[in-house]
């Protein structure tokens, strides 16, 4: 059975987590938010799409 998650949903759970859990607090959290919103709209976009893809699609090939 093979289960997706969307790569943003999946962030932005962790990010909820780390805020609650007092391990990022809220500034730097909405910070790191609006970074990656604007670094989305740059050109290095497509490659950091691309070096995402290739890691999962590695992680995705291992059997274990």
């Amino acid at each position: 059975m093979e289960v997706s998650f969307s790569a943003v949903l999946l962030l932005g759970v962790v990010l909820v987590v780390l805020i609650r859990g007092k391990s990022l607090k809220p500034g730097p959290g909405v910070v790191a938010v609006l970074f990656g919103f604007f670094l989305a709209s740059t050109g290095a976009a497509d490659d950091i799409n691309r070096f995402v893809a290739s890691v999962t699609g590695m992680i995705g090939g291992l059997n274990f």
